[in-house]
């Protein structure tokens, strides 16, 4: 099997005002975390590992909320 490279794959960087966006962007209007991942082409898993971040630097309350992330 012979894969054909077809462009430049670049890394993307989002600052923390981008990844907040995002994070907090889960439960408005029932939208679900697999939602958000796939409107911004990120992994679930990503998502979970930015709101984790983001509660570390103190960016996102640790309180729980009413959201999707189950």
């Amino acid at each position: 099997m012979r894969g054909d490279i077809l462009g430049l794959e670049r890394r993307r960087r989002w600052s923390d005002e981008e990844k907040l966006g995002i994070v907090l962007s889960v439960g408005v209007e029932g939208t679900t975390v697999t939602q958000v991942a796939q409107r911004h082409e990120v992994t679930r898993q990503q998502l979970y590992a930015w709101r984790h971040e983001l509660k570390k630097k103190g960016l996102l309350s640790r309180r729980p909320c009413s959201c999707r992330w189950n």
